[in-house]
């Protein structure tokens, strides 16, 4: 919203000196935000002129320019009469011009200087109307008589045309619509500085604001929105032989120039004037092209409609539209028709001043994405008190600038409720705000927003303005005293931490996992979460079937409409795009949401809520029922070489030791124990697939990427993947994971060589030996697997080295033999065991 200064200044007193820079200030105080200042940017001299005299000379280019003698200044003193040279044909001896003297400066910025040019020297320039940024017309130059204005030659022009006004610009937010309008920023300066404010609307004679009737207006809302009218309001009033023609005054063109609105014809410009001036979006209709009255409706199936800027609309049924016998004649609130048009043809206006319902205006202009001044304020909400003032305002302005006169036609028909009181209890706002605010104050303070306030028991009925919009409960009443009264009576205090606060358990064991890889040489990324139904089939779960996904209404890729089910195929797709560009050897992680529904369908079934209504604890409890699972996966990947070939040193390819090495990064961040056993996974390869479980509980898996997987994604034939469910590892867990302390006597070594089946797990029997050797055992580790000479068919060799070490005594090789027999025996025990020899 642009302010021209000296249109401000008719409503709110403002001292002399004010610079905009001194507005912004007290603006931004009762929560304005500034944007800029505007002005006209053009210096003197520059002075009415008049012509004395032309001679036309004709040029060799073909141009014919005029040598003239005009008048610049009273008397016969030296510079009152100067030659300049015009290229411009459409003035005439005897009128008076604007001329720019040496030493002014135009937008532009163009200096004007004395300059010898088709054979004189051209004391000056006489100027057009878009050289002195007040229109956009340089056809000619401009002549004062065309626009109404007679003044003494010599007087300055740039105050006579208004020119050295200046506008400070404003940011409006949505909620406060009523900024958008001369009448509300003043109201908002008064706030600010304790100025007199004068509403405009108050001004408008009564001779203009009249009741009248006889135009019939209907209004039909067949299917409203959100259950509210297209109109409440709807006023027309009738002006009778006016002029079109008729020049808009200087003063006015320069203050829509600076409030940023184009000069177009004279009753465009009055109904855009008062549009600014209060607020209140105006609509002029040539009344000789009307057909019947007025009907105010939704668009039906099919209709079309020119609007006034040629095109023609296909209209949706929630359009509002004016309409008369002939049919649409106005988007409401959006643009009127082509066919009511005004032209320099009309003689009879009739004017509208109505209110609209927010919704409907801001879905029309966005659906024929026709933004207007008009729905700007519409959509922000419209003052429905002012109507009547601004129809009589248009009338006032119609009639003295256009020579038009009154007429009792018109019409005034209202259905907007009266606002609703607000019970604001007393020390509430002192509460809320932790400041103390007098009663009085506060009183003082609601009523110079223009509330009415009533005392009643235990507090205070508080009717907010007509304008106020966003005002609905005592929490906006508080806000509003607070801005009133100053927000600096509100102390800056920092909210102090309380003690044994900080991350929760989870947050600190998920960064402990992200922290133990990263320091492991892995890079954690975050991939796109967005997959396609194949590789949430692949991934999401370890048998081939169906598997519920949660796919997108509005997705990014029409190829990848599903949420994922797994982080395994956005890792992937990581990895291809660093393999492509030549990065052959990664380790990379993830740690981030996946979603699982439970079953088909069993999500986003529950109707939405309007915007506009808070929902009830029922409807919310049924949208966080429609939410699927969505419990935090932690994703691992590496392909190339773990170990770069160098001097002395072969390259060691990645592969499934690598992924559980990883695994058993996250069992020792989280203090949880994760066995490991042989598994499948239809996206893993056969044979080289664990499967990891914490109890009997299965949380993940780890493996090497199925060859066919792998060359699908364009990737190496190995690339090792595990998978954990974060979430339910930390579940399990008992609590944050603890030092163990280091032993400082010795330790006794052994190692444990047991004939098994092949089908057992090394895994399955490195924890039945880790069971039986009991708490004299520190660590085991599995160091061989042997299958061939010396073992039985069908059998295998898995030798264990073991460490033992007592905390409070030296160990005896017999007691640590002892131990790992007692080992081997509960693995003989479980899977028939024997000791190798």
């Amino acid at each position: 919203m642009r302010v021209p200064l000296s249109w401000l200044g008719e409503f709110v007193e403002l001292a002399p000196g004010t610079t905009p820079e001194d507005v912004h200030a007290a603006l931004v105080r009762v929560g304005l935000e500034e944007e800029d200042v505007h002005r006209f940017e053009l210096t003197g001299p520059i002075v009415v002129g008049e012509v004395l005299e032309f001679v036309e000379e004709p040029q060799s280019n073909g141009k014919t320019i005029r040598w003239c003698q005009v008048r610049v200044a009273e008397g016969d003193a030296e510079g009152a009469v100067r030659g300049i040279v015009c290229g411009a044909g459409n003035f005439f001896v005897g009128d008076q011009v604007v001329v720019t003297l040496p030493g002014a400066v135009l937008p532009g910025p163009f200096p004007i200087a004395a300059r010898k040019t088709y054979g004189h020297v051209s004391d000056g320039m006489i100027a057009s109307a878009r050289e002195l940024g007040l229109g956009e017309d340089h056809d000619g130059i401009l002549r004062l008589s065309t626009i109404g204005v007679e003044a003494p030659v010599g007087t300055d022009a740039i105050s006579l045309l208004g020119l050295d006004d200046a506008a400070v610009e404003l940011n409006v937010t949505p909620d406060r619509g009523y900024a958008f309008s001369i009448r509300g920023v003043a109201r908002e300066y008064s706030h600010a500085t304790g100025a007199a404010f004068r509403d405009p609307a108050a001004s408008v004679p009564e001779a203009f604001t009249g009741p009248l009737d006889g135009f019939p207006v209907t209004i039909e809302d067949a299917a409203p929105i959100r259950d509210r009218v297209g109109s409440s309001v709807f006023v027309t009033r009738v002006v009778r032989d006016v002029d079109p023609t008729k020049p808009t005054p200087p003063w006015m063109v320069a203050r829509l120039k600076l409030a940023g609105i184009r000069s177009l014809s004279l009753v465009v410009d009055i109904t855009n004037y008062v549009m600014l001036e209060l607020g209140q979006p105006i609509h002029g209709y040539d009344l000789d092209k009307l057909t019947g009255g007025i009907v105010v409706r939704r668009a039906r199936a099919g209709e079309t409609f020119v609007t006034l800027d040629g095109q023609e609309r296909k209209l949706h049924d929630e359009d509002l539209l004016i309409t008369d016998d002939s049919g649409p004649i106005g988007l409401a609130g959006v643009m009127g028709g082509l066919d009511t048009e005004i032209t320099d043809a009309t003689r009879n206006v009739l004017i509208e001043a109505a209110n609209f319902d927010q919704v409907s205006i801001a879905r029309s202009a966005r659906r024929h994405k026709l933004p207007s001044e008009a729905s700007k304020r519409f959509e922000r909400g419209v003052d429905p008190q002012i109507a009547v003032a601004a129809a009589g305002r248009v009338a006032q302005l119609l009639v003295d600038l256009s020579g038009g006169r009154t007429d009792d036609l018109g019409s005034t028909v209202t259905t907007a409720p009266d606002r609703e009181p607000i019970l604001l209890p007393d020390d509430y706002i002192n509460r809320l705000i932790g400041v103390t605010f007098g009663a009085d104050e506060t009183r003082s303070a609601l009523a110079e927003i223009g509330a009415a306030v009533q005392a009643t028991d235990g507090g205070l009925l508080v009717t907010p303005p007509s304008w106020r919009h966003d005002i609905t409960g005592k929490e906006d009443l508080a806000e509003e005293v607070a801005r009133i009264l100053g927000y600096d009576r509100i102390p800056s205090v920092l909210p102090v931490a309380p003690p044994g606060r900080g991350l929760s358990r989870s947050q600190r064991l998920r960064r402990g996992v992200a922290d133990a890889l990263a320091y492991g040489g892995a890079t954690e990324v975050l991939a796109y979460p967005f997959v396609s139904a194949e590789e949430n089939a692949r991934f999401g779960a370890p048998q081939p079937g169906a598997f519920p996904a949660v796919k997108l209404a509005n997705p990014l890729d029409a190829k990848a409409p599903f949420l994922r089910a797994s982080i395994l195929p956005g890792l992937l797709a990581v990895a291809h795009r660093n393999v492509s560009r030549g990065l052959t050897d990664l380790s990379i992680f993830e740690v981030g949401a996946v979603f699982r529904p439970s079953r088909h369908g069993a999500f986003g079934q529950a109707e939405l809520p309007q915007a506009a209504v808070r929902p009830s604890e029922a409807q919310l409890e049924e949208l966080e029922a429609g939410v699927p699972a969505q419990p935090r996966h932690l994703g691992f990947l590496a392909v190339g070489n773990a170990v770069a070939k160098q001097p002395g040193q072969p390259a060691v390819a990645a592969g499934i030791a690598d992924a559980l090495e990883a695994v058993q990064a996250v069992a020792v961040a989280t203090g949880v124990d994760i066995t490991v056993s042989q598994g499948s996974h239809q996206a893993l390869h056969p044979g080289r697939t664990a499967a990891l479980h914490v109890g009997d509980v299965l949380v993940g898996y780890a493996g090497e990427v199925h060859p066919a997987v792998a060359e699908e994604a364009n990737l190496p034939r190995v690339v090792a993947v595990a998978e954990l469910d974060l979430d339910r590892i930390i579940a399990l867990g008992d609590a944050l994971p603890e030092a163990v302390g280091i032993g400082t006597l010795p330790a006794a070594t052994q190692d444990l060589s047991l004939l098994v089946p092949a089908t057992v797990s090394a895994g399955e029997v490195l924890d039945a030996v880790r069971v039986g050797a009991g708490s004299l055992l520190e660590h085991i580790r599995l160091v061989d697997d042997y299958r061939g000479s010396g073992v039985p068919e069908g059998g295998k060799s898995l030798t264990f080295a073991l460490r033992f070490r007592a905390p409070d005594r030296t160990l005896t090789a017999a007691e640590a033999s002892d131990a790992k027999l007692a080992g081997a025996a509960v693995a003989a025990e479980r899977f028939g065991a024997s000791i190798r020899d």
